[in-house]
């Protein structure tokens, strides 16, 4: 990383900036307006560009949703987000159905709460090991380390090549419709904004196989990595 060709602090934010699904504290949105002095800052996220608007409180921020499938920019003067981007892919639900029962019968996760599968309006798709409605202590509990789903990784793949498959959540397969993940999304906003990889720097807990953040680590952006939430402001260090 070359700290004077930085231009835009990247960012996922579970993990990164705050726990699961939780808003930011106050020392990270000092750490985040501490970093908006010297660099424009950008949300790159799995979920919808609102939620993630709505988990962070309303910050002043561009957001990437959906792996690139939704981008919102930030409007001063009405304080929320203006939506300049938002793709939907068409879905084989029957496909997708039958794909995942075969997975379960094969890997014996044929004991579920909910549905089979969950279909997002983007084209996204979600399998949940334990169905949609498990409860969330069951979720918890499951496969904190990854090992049992990092396991069967492999076989998921090669089951929806169609799809960028990640590890996602505490119990279940997040698939976003090819080519889309936070690499590719990222190389959208820099031709679209007349910047190269080196103008990004990214900082991101899911590395790991199969994680969301995965394909910008093994790239050539420059990355920070972070594995908990609560040492951001002392990640984002060398960055001054």
């Amino acid at each position: 990383m070359n700290k004077e060709l930085i231009k835009i602090i990247a960012m996922d934010l579970d993990g990164t900036l705050t726990q699961h699904k939780q808003p930011i504290d106050e020392v990270h949105r000092k750490a985040l307006i501490k970093l908006s002095s010297k660099y424009k800052l950008l949300m790159v996220g799995a979920g919808q560009v609102m939620r993630i608007f709505n988990q962070m409180e309303h910050f002043p921020i561009d957001i990437i949703g959906n792996y690139g499938l939704q981008y919102g920019t930030y409007n001063e003067n009405t304080k929320s987000m203006d939506i300049v981007r938002d793709l939907q892919f068409p879905i084989d639900k029957d496909s997708i159905e039958e794909r995942v029962t075969n997975l379960r019968e094969k890997f014996g996760y044929t004991d579920y709460a909910g549905d089979n599968v969950e279909f997002h309006p983007s084209g996204c798709i979600t399998f949940p090991l334990l169905g949609t409605k498990a409860n969330s202590e069951d979720k918890l509990s499951f496969d904190p380390d990854r090992v049992k789903r990092r396991k069967i990784y492999d076989e998921v793949v090669s089951a929806f090549s169609e799809y960028t498959v990640f590890v996602g959540g505490s119990s279940s397969f997040d698939m976003a419709p090819m080519p889309y993940n936070k690499y590719y999304a990222l190389d959208i906003y820099c031709k679209e904004n007349d910047l190269k990889h080196e103008n990004i720097v990214y900082i991101g807990d899911d590395y790991g196989l199969g994680g969301n953040d995965e394909s910008v680590y093994i790239s050539d952006f420059p990355y920070l990595t972070i594995d908990d939430y609560r040492d951001f402001p002392e990640i984002i260090k060398p960055l001054w």
